[in-house]
């Protein structure tokens, strides 16, 4: 401990007339008056950062703000009527969306990087508080002429001795890998990467490859270049979209988070 600290928690002591320290030989040791001063210090500490959270919604121009993380499927499936409902209701809000992959946006709402998050995974992810929100599929790209076009639904492993088109980040294809690797035979050819949905479709149309693609991000693109996409029989294929917060948010504490949150959350008509 330094001498000004030190100083400043004698002075402490001496207005309050109860030791807050054990001084020995080997360094300090709170009192139980130290630690549950200590204790009070950090509840108002936390109570300070949320009220800074609150003004911090508002944003500079007074107008109240929400940062949303979300996954690119959420976002060109989920997040567009969602957002037209949720203005309606409070016309003067403002919202920061960040397209961010899945594997990331748990880890920006505990970090207090976003105040609401949307991502795909297996199970809910550690660290923050979840709310099942949608589910949605992974379905299989091709040409119409393609020899797969003839079926309407198959096993990812029956097109496997086809190229693909794909974009595969390190941690989305460590993922990937981990539930669909387990149903094929080999690793998938993958020819071109690019992460862009209507790239990817347009490669797929040149003939370059097939590929493995969210139904929502695949279904804009399929009669504008004359694609087919066919239902994956893999159960990996059936995805679950979660909502998130940070289990340190008590919603009471951010109105207009706990707003988004429930028009989020609300069954649609």
């Amino acid at each position: 401990m330094t001498s000004g600290a030190s100083k400043r928690i004698a002075d402490l002591e001496s207005r309050l007339g109860v030791d807050l320290l054990i001084r020995h030989a080997r360094g300090v040791q709170g009192t139980p008056a130290g630690l549950s001063l200590y204790h009070h210090a950090k509840a108002i500490l936390r109570r300070v950062e949320i009220a800074q959270d609150v003004v911090a919604e508002f944003g500079k121009a007074g107008n109240p703000k929400v940062r949303l993380a979300a996954n690119p499927s959420s976002i060109i499936a989920y997040i567009p009527p969602i957002t037209r409902r949720y203005l309606s209701e409070s016309p003067t809000a403002r919202i920061d969306l960040q397209e961010r992959y899945s594997y990331d946006i748990p880890r920006l709402v505990a970090e207090n990087d976003a105040d609401v998050g949307i991502y795909h995974a297996l199970s809910p992810a550690p660290g923050v508080t979840s709310y099942p929100f949608k589910r949605d599929r992974i379905v299989l790209v091709t040409r119409r002429d393609h020899p797969l076009a003839r079926v309407d639904e198959i096993f990812l492993e029956h097109a496997n001795s086809y190229p693909f088109v794909g974009y595969f980040p390190r941690h989305t294809y460590d993922a990937f890998s981990s539930f669909a690797g387990r149903s094929l035979s080999r690793p998938l050819d993958v020819k071109i990467e690019v992460g862009n949905y209507e790239a990817r479709c347009r490669l797929i149309q040149e003939g370059i490859g097939i590929g493995v693609i969210p139904e929502p991000n695949a279904s804009p693109y399929l009669n504008l270049y004359n694609l087919k996409a066919l239902k994956l029989l893999d159960e990996w294929a059936e995805r679950q979209l979660y909502v998130c917060i940070s289990n340190d948010r008590d919603l009471s504490d951010y109105p207009e988070t706990k707003r988004f949150l429930d028009c989020l959350l609300a069954k649609s008509d």
